[in-house]
């Protein structure tokens, strides 16, 4: 994984392939949590690439983690 940011506060910032590789999801739903609204408001990095923090990709991740469940369940 390519080395993430941190800043003097702590927080942790990801890219959207970070993000992806940490969370095990691919980027294509990393930019589907961005259209659906559910990840908001990134910052840019100096090559103008979107990052958010790590706690918003947790959030992210909470957030639609029980839709998935209850998709699997019915799949089962």
């Amino acid at each position: 994984m390519d080395t993430y940011r941190e800043d003097a506060n702590g927080e942790i910032w990801f890219t959207i392939k970070q993000a992806a590789e940490f969370t095990d999801r691919t980027k294509e739903t990393i930019y589907s949590w961005e259209r659906r609204g559910i990840l908001t408001d990134p910052r840019h990095d100096e090559h103008g690439r979107r990052i958010y923090t790590q706690t918003q990709i947790a959030a992210a991740e909470r957030t639609v983690r029980p839709r998935a469940q209850r998709i699997l369940r019915r799949a089962a």
